[in-house]
């Protein structure tokens, strides 16, 4: 029996077995780690590389920006190609475009070379992979095996975000960065290797690429991403200090603006394309299924909340305590642990559990741990009080991996299986870069008002420096560790007294930046518990009664 024939009727196919099946999920799954460990490999590196390639800290940190870029802006326009191509071609070809840019990279002498190898031949590669991975998992399983299956693979995009950290920092501090790329071609070339097990959909007949609609959606979705990436540096809707200002405002709420208004355009040509019976790049009914919205909208809240932590606690654990990058890594591992105890253990022990009760409590699950993180975080607080909110986070992001790649996808006919990842990847790259961003800013923001008004009140601090500081540092003040900012006070010559008071409130004025960002991040945990509505109550089933129960189109 036909691999694909019987998949596309919804039954187990009868001659596989579970080592065949297990093959071609840890085929898949390896594939989504890797698109995923160069976001977070790269940040404990950047100081390295920059010095290696020889530029600067801004030019790495570009890069990582534009690699980011690059995947929001294309996710969609490679969920179309799959169509076009077959899902395990893209995949294919997606993996051969990636692991030249990996190669690239490992031996790129400076920094064009390295954002040609890294930003975008990586950038582009990701974009025809992660669209497939959604499509090919509804190609290789039964609805009843997906919730596991999309579970494991979505796990092992958030452990990479977990693991990165401590893979960048033994590579960097034990042998060299060029290497973590080196074994991603080699992780590339096995990958490769067992794509000949996995099932495909062929290439679908009279599907078209609609360039307009690739143009509006790439530019819409790159000016929102773009400014929101840059929103840390140059504030959102107030300019910082030296900032670039567009008719007195910060360019990011311009940018945010404007994307906003041409992806309304590309709606509008994506429904007209529809109505005159041309090639859509997306289809306009498909994004109004209820189903479908809401599990996006979970999505959405998912990846924020990841990102947002995995930008918090990190910052505590190595600026604020000193921990090296190797020491970060290991404190990080436990939310991995439980990541996959969950993201496995759900729909193995409860196959039939409410999908939107796993999300909410899911979302619960976040909620606890950011708020014991929340209590526990003081001035004294060692690397210890990271383990309990890092284990009940990674008990959360497994649960909501274990349901919402199901739930997506097993809203739409499985034809449309690779239109729902291009959107589905769109939205979670979409929810990081907010997240990172509104953690970031946040932060800067409390821990600007409460070191400058510590200093204007601390009587060890000289009024005359005091003011100084209020004018210089009102567009930001930048999260160091006190051992930097002690270093740089003794070479400006500031007095030791005057000093030792500066680190102090700096010190303090850390943690409340921390504990601002950490209690937005909890606000929106709870919003998001909330907002689980449209997720459905029942398990996907292989029935006609089950597909139509994922909801007509909603008018809403």
């Amino acid at each position: 029996m036909d691999v694909s024939r019987a998949t596309e009727a919804g039954q187990a196919p009868a001659g596989r077995v579970a080592g065949a099946a297990g093959m071609v999920l840890l085929t898949l799954a390896s594939a989504q780690f890797l698109m995923t460990l160069d976001s977070s490999v790269m940040n404990v590196s950047i100081a390295t590389v920059a010095k290696d390639v020889g530029t600067t800290v801004t030019g790495i940190q570009a890069a990582i920006t534009f690699y980011t870029l690059v995947m929001a802006s294309l996710m969609i326009t490679g969920g179309k190609l799959g169509q076009i191509l077959g899902r395990k071609r893209a995949f294919g070809i997606g993996c051969v475009i990636y692991g030249c840019g990996s190669l690239t990279t490992a031996l790129s002498p400076s920094l064009p070379v390295l954002l040609a190898g890294w930003s975008v031949l990586e950038g582009v590669g990701a974009a025809l992979i992660m669209p497939a991975i959604v499509a090919l998992v509804a190609s290789n399983f039964a609805r009843s095996e997906r919730p596991r299956a999309y579970g494991l693979v979505a796990s092992a995009g958030a452990i990479a975000v977990a693991a990165g950290p401590l893979i960048g920092g033994l590579f960097t501090t034990y042998w060299s960065w060029r290497w973590v790329f080196a074994g991603e071609v080699l992780v590339v070339l096995v990958i490769l290797a067992f794509t000949r097990r996995i099932a495909d959909t062929p290439p679908e007949k009279g599907i078209r690429l609609d360039l307009v609609g690739t143009v509006l959606s790439a530019l819409g979705l790159g000016l929102i991403v773009y400014g929101i990436l840059r929103a840390g540096t140059w504030g959102f809707v107030q300019p910082k200090e030296g900032a670039p200002q567009w008719l007195g405002l910060s360019p990011v709420i311009w940018l945010v603006l404007l994307g906003g208004v041409v992806l309304r355009v590309f709606m509008w040509w994506e429904i007209h394309q529809g109505k005159s019976g041309r090639a859509v790049l997306v289809d306009p009914a498909m994004l109004r299924i209820r189903v479908l919205r809401g599990g996006l909208i979970s999505f959405l809240f998912q990846y924020l909340l990841q990102a947002g932590l995995f930008f918090v606690v990190p910052l505590f654990l190595s600026v604020a305590l000193g921990l090296s990058a190797v020491a970060t890594g290991v404190r990080l591992l436990p939310l991995s642990v439980t990541l996959l105890l969950a993201a496995v253990g759900v729909p193995r022990l409860f196959p039939n559990a409410s999908p939107r009760r796993v999300v909410q409590i899911g979302f619960l699950a976040l909620f606890a741990g950011i708020v014991i993180m929340l209590a526990l975080l003081d001035a004294g607080a060692g690397p210890e009080i990271v383990t309990w909110p890092m284990l009940l986070a990674g008990l959360g992001v497994g649960a909501l991996a274990s349901q919402l790649g199901s739930v997506t996808v097993s809203a739409v006919p499985d034809e449309q299986s690779g239109e729902v990842g291009g959107v589905q990847n769109t939205v979670t790259n979409l929810g990081a870069s907010i997240g990172t961003a509104l953690a970031g800013a946040v932060l800067i923001s409390a821990l600007t008002t409460s070191f400058l008004t510590g200093v204007q009140h601390n009587p060890n601090v000289p009024k005359d420096v005091a003011n100084k500081a209020q004018v210089q540092l009102a567009g930001g003040i930048p999260f160091m560790s006190d051992k930097d900012l002690q270093a740089q006070l003794n070479k400006a010559g500031v007095p030791a007294k005057t000093a030792d008071a500066i680190v102090t409130e700096n010190s303090n004025a850390r943690i409340d930046g921390l504990r601002s960002s950490l209690s937005l991040l909890a606000i929106v945990a709870l919003i998001a518990t909330f907002a689980t509505r449209r997720i459905p109550t029942q398990q996907p089933s292989a029935s006609p009664a089950a597909d139509a129960a994922a909801g007509p189109p909603d008018q809403a």
